[in-house]
């Protein structure tokens, strides 16, 4: 090994010298390569032969052997020559340049055919016609009528069942005094003193017969006695029995009349009937305008006179109207008026008699428009109008703000009235037949 160190630095020395060396030295024998056992998992290299020049050459530097270390020993780092040494290398934690951090880049758009489409809004619905939005049909999400009917009677429920609940409580047993307290209940609820008086006796003929036990039961036999007597009056207007069918709508100022007749006209007209309003109201002023906005509303026709007219001859035009375009269902608005005005009475009396002439049996239907929150004057009404007009059948409005809904009861079963229809809102399908059944579940639920 000495040898080899020795012949390797003096190749090097002689590099540096530009070959000058002494050339004396007697060239040394070559010696055959050596095996070195080459370090596990590393390739064994043999070492060539050292070549000697001629006298006078430069000598060639040969690059040193490499030599392996034995096995389990390290091997020594070969070390290449000055020319072709490469550069030291820094640490690799060192070598790379320092970078500034890339700020981050919004990328470009795609182009429009590969951009993704966005959902497309979902259409709105078409919007139903102007005058379909008039007619009694059911919203999606909107309350039903027996609600909105509950609680348009959530006063009168307050003024009839609460004070009930309030009178059997803590009563285990009903007796004669109870039910006399049940008397002054109703009476003050305008339910009128005739039938509140039938009510009582039929409620005490029960606790004779040992069927009033409690205060439940006595609840169930008020409510069943209420809805028998609905029933026997009960009866809807059948407007398909003549053609035209004629409806006479009367009453007092303000109860709304006008109103009632544009409700109507569009549950007919929804109904596929062809519609004729007539406004013989000539005295109040615009009522022909409103009525005539209504027909717009609807759909339906009308015949109006200007401001003053005779009320008479309007009726006569809406008449021959009627019969010449084949309507369904006329309906006559009049002024409001009171039994005691003897001249609109007389002229309610020239009306219907123009009506007989014209139309064979007309009026039809005579409508007694009567304001449920007037109480007992709403009765009063009904029994001098019945008497003067041949009322026969009534349209009970505003019950939804009026504590006095028990003044149904008392119209049909005093005046063996039915009633036809009842308002308990403003919109149009807030107007709808009258069903006892119906009425007494809202009212007592």
């Amino acid at each position: 090994m000495a040898e080899e160190n020795k012949g390797f630095f003096k190749g090097l020395f002689g590099r540096f010298t530009g070959g000058a060396k002494n050339t004396d030295a007697e060239p040394e024998a070559e010696k055959p390569a050596e095996q070195v056992p080459a370090e596990i998992g590393t390739p064994s290299v043999t070492q060539a032969p050292e070549v000697k020049p001629a006298a006078g050459q430069a000598a060639a530097v040969q690059p040193p052997p490499e030599i392996e270390a034995p096995l389990g020993a390290q091997a020594p780092v070969a070390q290449a020559p000055l020319e072709t040494a490469a550069p030291l290398q820094a640490p690799a934690e060192v070598q790379a340049p320092f970078q500034p951090p890339v700020p981050p880049q919004t990328p470009s758009p795609a182009p429009p055919e590969l951009q993704p489409t966005a959902a497309a809004e979902p259409e709105e619905p078409a919007k139903p016609g102007f005058f379909a939005r008039f007619l009694p049909v059911e919203e999606p999400g909107k309350p039903s009528f027996f609600e909105r009917l509950k609680q348009g009677l959530s006063k009168t429920h307050e003024s009839i069942v609460g004070r009930i609940d309030t009178l059997l409580l803590g009563k285990k047993q009903i007796d004669t005094d109870t039910l006399e307290e049940l008397e002054e209940i109703l009476i003050t609820a305008d339910l009128g003193v005739k039938t509140t008086v039938d009510l009582i006796r039929t409620l005490e003929q029960r606790l004779k017969r040992h069927e009033l036990e409690d205060g439940a039961a006595l609840k169930k036999a008020l409510k069943e006695e209420i809805l028998i007597r609905l029933m026997v009056h009960a009866a809807p207007l059948q407007v398909s029995a003549r053609k035209p069918f004629v409806i006479l709508v009367i009453g007092v100022n303000g109860v709304g009349k006008t109103t009632t007749i544009g409700k109507l006209a569009a549950k007919y007209a929804g109904e596929g009937k062809r519609v004729l309003l007539a406004a013989a109201d000539t005295f109040r002023a615009a009522a022909a305008e409103q009525l005539e906005l209504w027909s717009e509303r609807v759909g339906a026709e009308i015949v109006r006179h200007k401001e003053g007219a005779d009320p008479s001859a309007v009726v006569f035009d809406a008449c021959k109207a009627a019969v010449a375009r084949g309507c369904d269902v006329l309906i006559i608005d009049t002024a409001g008026r009171m039994h005691t005005k003897v001249n609109l009475m007389e002229e309610m009396k020239k009306i219907r008699r123009v009506l007989t002439r014209e139309i064979p049996e007309a009026p039809h239907e005579t409508l007694l428009v009567l304001d449920a929150a007037t109480g007992q004057n709403a009765l009063s009404q009904a029994n001098l109008f019945k008497e003067a007009a041949s009322v026969s059948g009534v349209v009970l409005t505003k019950l939804d703000g009026s504590a006095k809904g028990g003044i149904v009861v008392a119209v049909s079963h005093e005046y063996a009235l039915p009633v036809r229809f009842i308002g308990v809102g403003e919109t149009v399908d807030d107007l709808r037949e009258f069903d006892p059944a119906q009425f007494v579940e809202a009212l007592f639920e």
